[in-house]
């Protein structure tokens, strides 16, 4: 049984639904972010980074939500989460899950956590700078999606495609959200009909998109 250490719409989002998607026995621990519980002792034993996710692989601390994507893909291939090994689907899926790591994710931790560069908020030439990074990336993916979707790799669902959908929600209070792109929308409301995500906005306790 997998443990998930999660915040309820955060970064372990995607790791709570590749576990609905497996059908993996799970058990959850909220980790309470108003009480900041992600910073208490007993949590930084398990994740020293002092966020979520954290997932217990037989007893064993694992973290950083694209890598647990992954590593729950492959030790559960019958599901389907992540293409056959050696396959050109298989080098795609990895380049889409550090492409949406490296870019999105890094950016929207500085466009949400002012307070990590020092500031209570941002300038405003900061904020119209991050708010174009972030546009770019949904302009490039917008373009491959129209091209070669509606998933990230074509045809057929992949975890990848919950990866970006969760990033895509994150974009719902921006000036400018995701679902004005027309192929990323269509992708999210494929996502979104899954029974995965309605199952976990019934755990989790979300609403709306």
């Amino acid at each position: 049984m997998y443990t998930l250490y999660y915040s309820p719409g955060t970064a372990s989002m995607v790791v709570h639904l590749a576990l609905l998607e497996i059908g993996a026995d799970y058990r959850l621990e909220l980790v309470d972010f108003d009480k900041k519980a992600q910073h208490s002792a007993e949590y930084l034993k398990l994740n020293p980074c002092a966020k979520v996710p954290t997932l217990l692989i037989e007893g064993r601390p694992v973290y950083e939500s694209a890598a647990l994507l992954a590593i729950l893909a492959e030790r559960h291939p019958d599901a389907k989460l992540i293409p056959p090994l050696g396959t050109p689907a298989r080098e795609e899926w990895l380049q889409w899950s550090i492409y949406l790591s490296n870019t999105l994710m890094s950016t929207y931790r500085l466009w949400f956590y002012p307070n990590e560069l020092g500031a209570d908020e941002h300038p405003p030439a900061i904020r119209a700078a991050l708010q174009r990074k972030i546009e770019s990336v949904w302009d490039q993916l917008d373009a491959h999606l129209s091209a070669h979707g509606p998933y990230l790799l074509g045809a057929e669902f992949s975890g990848v495609d919950l990866l970006l959908t969760m990033l895509m929600r994150w974009s719902r209070n921006m000036p400018r959200p995701v679902t004005e792109w027309p192929a990323l929308k269509r992708l999210a409301d494929l996502v979104r009909a899954r029974p995965s995500w309605k199952r976990l906005y019934e755990l989790e306790g979300l609403s709306g998109w």
